[in-house]
């Protein structure tokens, strides 16, 4: 038995069918976030169980996030087309079998290998989960609606890390991809039996699966050909080149997954570079401070897993209240001053060493990360939907999301090599707290540049009336995924 809606109802937050609707969605993002913020934490132990070099474990990073990103946009298509419930569903029980196969993995490559059948598995069912409460609730509770998956999702976010640290610790790193299985079982069966089929009846046409394959192999080939350095420039060009040819393609094709005409606003693109930016410095930073924090300082996985919570709290607390104050007066002040204090917060991690005391090393420099952070990702998302005509801001959103999931792929792919940290650098403490502080200050430098181009090009319209909830980029890089 399947749920249906018919289009002119909609389902409440009380009732037990929005329930149940509720709680399928929040599942699907539970298991995508608790897995995005808990790998982080175990590559260490997965590098001392492999016994490999940081080449891999950036692979095991960005291969999810490779095709997580290249596909996230197709995946929302297919899901307008063809059936959200049935793309989302598809997505879960893949993720679910991704994660098994990750588990088991008995080299870094197959690990690998199963790293980006997740994120292919994640792109299918991160967008569906979200269009599936705007399509199912009545127009007066999918704020309500939307707020509980928002939040409930940032828990999830902040469990990850303590949760990850706990696995490797007392038991394997493999069982990080063991613990969402219950919650996917649960899912998938929820789905199928209450969630509602919702297709967008304006989405017509073929989906843009060329434009897909064109950008995810561009990104795969320009990540390997960064990771590898000099002898990857061949593979940097051909990946360059392909990304040329999907934005060549986008140009002419009738239905494209990357619309570009948005980007004819100044607005839209210089928020969407802003955001290239700041979660290029994000992603980057915080891909290495857990190995940092292990392997230099002496944190407990359990420990280096904790240290990130203020940073959670601290954008569920005042995520919401930033939009507030910057529909009232304007995104420019937030949208300058914010990245600067990311970057300030980033530059405080210069301090982290060998003794690693928390309160007086790391706490100061999370704590300024989750103000800048608040004060910036709620702006930043008002600034990017109120750039284009209503009619456009799913897609906008989507596009700014993939834009932040691009930056910290590159930003892992560069950062280490920029900073000196190449081959088995992260085995010796005094190698990779140099590299580390090297890493922090490239990354607080371009927070500042990013906050001053926010500064001369954001301009001060206030955002279409919304509620405004943290995007799963922001929460999904308070530990790399």
């Amino acid at each position: 038995m399947t749920a249906t809606l018919a289009a002119d109802e909609g389902l409440t937050n009380r009732s037990p069918a929005g329930r149940w609707v509720l709680a399928a969605c929040i599942g699907g993002s539970v298991i995508t976030q608790v897995d995005a913020n808990a790998v982080g934490i175990a590559l260490p132990a997965i590098g001392r169980d492999f016994r490999t070099d940081l080449a891999p474990l950036q692979w095991v990073f960005t291969a999810y996030t490779l095709t997580l990103a290249g596909l996230l946009l197709v995946a929302g298509a297919l899901g307008d087309r063809y059936g959200r419930r049935r793309i989302f569903t598809i997505g879960v029980w893949w993720f679910a079998l991704a994660s098994v196969l990750s588990s088991v993995a008995p080299t870094p490559e197959l690990l690998i290998a199963a790293r980006a059948l997740q994120g292919v598995g994640a792109a299918l069912l991160t967008p569906g989960s979200l269009a599936i409460l705007e399509a199912s609730f009545a127009p007066g509770e999918r704020a309500k609606a939307i707020g509980a998956w928002s939040g409930l999702s940032g828990v999830a976010g902040a469990i990850g890390p303590f949760l990850g640290g706990w696995l490797v610790q007392a038991a394997s790193w493999r069982f990080i991809f063991l613990v969402n299985l219950p919650i996917a079982v649960a899912v998938g069966l929820i789905a199928r039996r209450h969630v509602p089929e919702s297709r967008d009846p304006n989405a017509t046409g073929r989906v843009d699966l060329t434009g897909g394959v064109l950008v995810t192999l561009g990104l795969v080939g320009l990540t390997y050909g960064l990771i590898r350095g000099g002898d990857g420039r061949p593979t940097i060009a051909a990946g360059a080149l392909l990304l040329v040819v999907f934005v060549a393609w986008e140009r002419r094709t009738k239905h494209p997954i990357l619309p570009l005409h948005l980007f004819a606003s100044t607005q839209f693109t210089a928020a969407n570079v802003v955001t290239f930016a700041v979660y290029a410095a994000l992603g980057g930073a915080l891909f290495l401070l857990p190995i940092a924090l292990q392997q230099v300082s002496g944190y407990s996985p359990i420990e280096a897993g904790l240290t990130l919570l203020p940073v959670t709290v601290l954008m569920l607390l005042l995520s919401s209240r930033s939009g507030a104050l910057a529909a009232r007066i304007g995104p420019r002040l937030q949208m300058s001053l914010g990245p600067v204090l990311v970057g300030l917060g980033l530059a405080l991690f210069t301090r982290i060493d060998q003794n690693g005391d928390y309160l007086t090393q790391v706490f100061p420099a999370v704590t300024v990360l989750g103000l800048g952070l608040a004060t910036t990702v709620a702006p930043l998302t008002s600034t990017v939907l109120a750039a284009v005509p209503s009619r456009h801001a799913g897609v906008a959103s989507a596009v700014n999301n993939d834009v932040a999931r691009a930056a910290a792929l590159i930003a892992v792919a560069v950062l280490p090599a920029a900073a000196g940290l190449t081959g088995d650098a992260y085995l010796e403490p005094a190698t990779f707290s140099n590299g580390f502080h090297t890493a922090a200050m490239i990354c607080a430098i371009l927070c500042a540049l990013a906050g001053g181009l926010a500064a001369v090009t954001i301009g001060n319209h206030r955002a279409r009336r919304q509620k405004i909830h943290p995007p799963h980029a922001a929460l999904d890089h308070l530990g790399p995924g």
